[in-house]
């Protein structure tokens, strides 16, 4: 029997001997293994996302300036057009006799003025002669140039480059001044209209009045925008517009990038993604979502203090920035947190973990000794 109790004992002095380094013990009760990271306060850009759709930057109305039956139709429904191309034709032939009339009339004034002129000087006619011939020249140079760009206007043009939408008006009806015939959108530069979420607006406002947010000089933020097949768009852009209200019915704020678009890459009505850069968290504390607690009386995380004791933490957070959240009271940076293992600490209680330095401090004392070797 002795040597059964014997047997007994010297297993259970192995069994402490082999597991005293993978377990510590307080009171009696072994200690709950935790994972740890070390928070640094750093400066951290804070880019911003959202849901875009892509607009012409001019929407431009084509409408006939004279009355007259619309003869052509030159180009096609729906395609890109330029700056100065012909897109329909009004019957010119009254407009062609008008000129013609007018330019006969200014002839012969101008040549009566001619006349008159050199006469004047030399006494020959009166004052009032003189006056008349010149205001007769002037009355039919002004005539002429009306009816001018009256023939001018039978030729209608493309205002801006852009993409035409569908006709108004088909060829063989009579339009009067002012008819609507077209619409043609300015896709060069191209507008991305977006929204932001008031709240986030609101946000980023209040850190840059407390020095905790640099924004960019002038409030000029660079944009980029991801295409719906995937691809970032390979030219750069900027926002140019950022709305001072909110609207009451959605509660968002209004705001626009404006990108070159000399390719057509982009269409109007295209949907996108737009990436708006420019601030930068000042001293900003970041932490895993891993180590946050949520309870119905506010949000915590477990700090690991002296003595390896964890102390219960309340904390504010503000929006995930990449894949953490951004600290805004709570934590200033320096402290040590759990951040796997959560459920196993207690309040007050102690815990064992591995240095998350210990690493970084091993690579320097080898290199040290190898350097003093």
């Amino acid at each position: 029997m002795r040597q059964y109790l014997t047997l007994l004992c010297v297993l259970l002095v192995a069994f402490g001997l082999a597991g005293c380094e993978e377990k510590q013990q307080a009171g009696g009760q072994m200690l709950p293994y935790v994972k740890v990271q070390d928070i640094v306060a750093k400066n951290v850009p804070w880019p911003a996302e959202y849901q875009a759709t892509a607009a012409g930057s001019r929407a431009v109305d084509v409408r006939a300036r004279v009355q007259g039956i619309v003869e052509k139709r030159l180009y096609r429904e729906g395609s890109y057009i330029k700056a100065g191309q012909v897109m329909f034709e009004i019957e010119p032939d009254q407009y062609k006799a008008a000129y013609d009339e007018a330019k006969a009339a200014f002839m012969n004034a101008e040549r009566e003025w001619k006349r008159i002129r050199p006469l004047y000087k030399a006494n020959a006619v009166s004052q009032r002669e003189r006056d008349t011939a010149l205001s007769n020249y002037e009355s039919t140079k002004a005539a002429l140039r009306q009816a001018e760009i009256n023939l001018e206007y039978c030729t209608v043009i493309a205002p801006v480059s852009g993409y035409t939408s569908k006709e108004a008006v088909t060829a063989g009806n009579l339009v009067a001044n002012n008819t609507l015939l077209t619409t043609v959108n300015q896709t060069d530069p191209m507008f991305i209209d977006f929204s932001i979420s008031a709240t986030e607006r609101l946000l980023r406002l209040q850190l840059e009045r407390e020095a905790r947010l640099m924004t960019p000089a002038m409030g000029l933020y660079d944009a980029r925008i991801r295409l719906l097949d995937g691809r970032m768009y390979d030219k750069a852009g900027y926002i140019d517009f950022i709305d001072s209200q909110v609207q009451p019915t959605t509660g968002v704020i209004s705001a626009r990038a404006v990108f070159a678009n000399a390719d057509n890459t982009i269409m109007p009505g295209q949907y996108v993604r737009v990436y708006m850069d420019g601030d930068v968290l000042i001293k900003a504390v970041l932490i895993p979502q891993t180590s946050v607690t949520i309870t119905e009386d506010g949000t915590y995380v477990m700090v690991v203090g002296e003595k390896d004791i964890v102390k219960r933490t309340k904390v504010t957070l503000g929006p995930f920035i990449d894949k953490d959240y951004l600290v805004l009271d709570g934590l200033k940076g320096g402290e040590r947190i759990i951040v796997d293992g959560i459920l196993k600490a207690r309040d007050g209680a102690p815990v064992r973990y591995d240095d998350p330095n210990a690493p970084a401090k091993a690579a320097q004392s080898g290199g040290a000794e190898a350097s003093a070797q």
